[in-house]
């Protein structure tokens, strides 16, 4: 939370007691989830995701219904010195199909 905020974006945490049901009612399909997951407009926003890719999702509102990503080395919060990993920002369609939205190297 404390990359967004540092890029000016307002966030809320909320705790819930059942992750998976929340997850499940997204729609997010089961092998796109990982730790973190946010809500912006309606639409879910899953994993490590760049503070710079929200702004984007927000102003440009692609028809999609969320952005997951997979956690890698180098994604926000998993910083480990000069390492980073390949990672993709999925869109994530009304339907629960996936398909890549940005790439980051």
């Amino acid at each position: 939370m404390g990359h967004l905020e540092q890029a000016g974006l307002t966030v809320r945490d909320e705790v819930t007691e059942d992750m998976a049901a929340l997850k499940q009612e997204s729609g997010l399909p089961q092998n796109l989830t990982a730790g973190h997951t946010s809500f912006a407009d309606g639409d879910v926003i899953e994993g490590h995701i760049s503070a710079a890719d929200v702004p984007r999702r927000l102003t440009e509102k692609p028809d999609i219904a969320g952005m997951p990503c997979r956690v890698c080395i180098g994604s926000p919060g998993m910083e480990s010195g000069p390492d980073v990993e390949p990672d993709t920002v999925f869109s994530l369609a009304d339907s629960g199909e996936p398909g890549a939205l940005v790439e980051h190297s």
